[in-house]
């Protein structure tokens, strides 16, 4: 729901209801993750997308028959026999949709994950999507890490609370977006309650190293992605907002000292991505040093043959390992025969696309088989 959650906060607040569609799993090649949305108003607009255009309509209708006072409920979309355009998806894969209303009275919760969003704190939220009992699908419950707060919700006995917490924080902590599956008390072998489990996680953060053009372009295709995009350079006259207006920070320090800071304080992860645009060894070669001993999701150096040859004997000299440097990107990004700043920061973008989800950047047209995976 994140795609569509500031839309639907801003009607909750002004005492409005929305019908919500949200995909809570996925078979074979469909187009969107669990976790993609669209809601309609009271007033007949819809906002966001759970396939693409393939099942809209027949989610909007669905979604407007809860606004009426129909009760949530869950369906599935899969290829038409009859008419593969009409309801189904023509890519052949299958959508489980939990068609809801959310409103104040419904979901008195809803302010408190916004705040929670907002201030970049992991939050996630459960909702029974099937239940013998037809009272409980659509009730929720607001989970934070252990060490946050308490879990904020009626979501029916106490032995289902307690394992639906449970399991909702491990996937917060790995940020996993999924549906969870017991018997009807909370039994972990069992059938008959679903529940899915909604991760709102602060978003990935790329660090750019080297405030030049090529790093104005990767700026901003890491927004573009969804990053939290920082610019850091230790020259002043070159890392300044009005040079970089569209990211999220830009620091003045040099590269090696931020970044051990960072380190530091918690704030890198598995799902940090680091690029070093600067191709000065002064610049990178310390950098690189602390971003290659860390286990972050991608770090990539700008730089020709000679300058990556340069710098991985510099890198050894510094004392990292084969391991170690086989975690770098170098020189980064794919082979697509980019040349402006714009077309590299897609071609770097595509090597991160790639690595995230084990891609190859091989043509379709030379492949076979699902194109978005099992």
């Amino acid at each position: 729901m994140r795609d569509v959650f500031e839309q639907v906060i801003q009607r909750w607040r002004a005492g409005e209801a929305v019908g919500i569609g949200t995909v809570v799993a996925t078979f074979h090649s469909a187009p969107r993750p669990a976790g993609a949305a669209m809601l309609v108003t009271e007033t007949g607009e819809a906002v966001g997308s759970v396939s693409g255009g393939c099942v809209e309509g027949a989610v909007y209708d669905e979604a407007t028959a809860v606004l009426e006072g129909d009760g949530a409920r869950m369906q599935r979309y899969g290829v038409s026999d009859d008419d593969a355009f009409a309801v189904g998806l023509t890519c052949g894969g299958i959508l489980d949709v939990f068609v809801e209303r959310v409103d104040a009275a419904g979901f008195p919760d809803l302010d408190r994950v916004a705040d929670s969003v907002r201030a970049d704190e992991p939050v996630a939220v459960a909702t029974i999507v099937e239940h013998p009992d037809a009272d409980n699908v659509g009730s929720h419950l607001v989970i934070w890490p252990d060490d946050v707060g308490e879990a904020r919700g009626a979501f029916g006995s106490e032995r289902v609370r307690d394992a639906v917490v449970d399991d909702a924080r491990g996937m917060l902590a790995a940020g996993r977006t999924g549906v969870l599956e017991y018997g009807p008390e909370g039994q972990r072998r069992g059938e008959g309650l679903r529940v899915f489990v909604n991760s709102f996680e602060p978003a990935p953060r790329m660090l750019v190293f080297g405030a030049i053009d090529f790093a104005a372009a990767m700026a901003r295709m890491g927004g573009f992605l969804g990053y939290r995009v920082t610019v850091c350079d230790a020259r002043p006259v070159f890392a300044t907002r009005s040079r970089f207006p569209e990211v999220d920070d830009v620091v003045v320090d040099w590269p090696h000292r931020y970044l051990t800071a960072e380190r530091d304080a918690g704030r890198l992860d598995g799902r940090t991505a680091v690029l070093v645009l600067t191709h000065d060894p002064k610049f990178d070669v310390p950098v690189l040093s602390v971003a290659l001993r860390e286990r972050l999701a991608y770090v990539g150096a700008m730089g020709s043959r000679r300058t990556h040859d340069d710098r991985i004997k510099r890198l050894r000299e510094d004392g990292l390992d084969d391991g170690e440097l086989d975690r770098l990107a170098s020189p980064v990004g794919l082979d697509l025969g980019a040349r402006t700043p714009e077309e590299t920061a897609v071609s770097i973008a595509a090597e991160l696309i790639a690595q995230r989800w084990g891609g190859h950047g091989t043509p379709l047209t030379a492949t076979s088989g699902p194109i978005h995976g099992s």
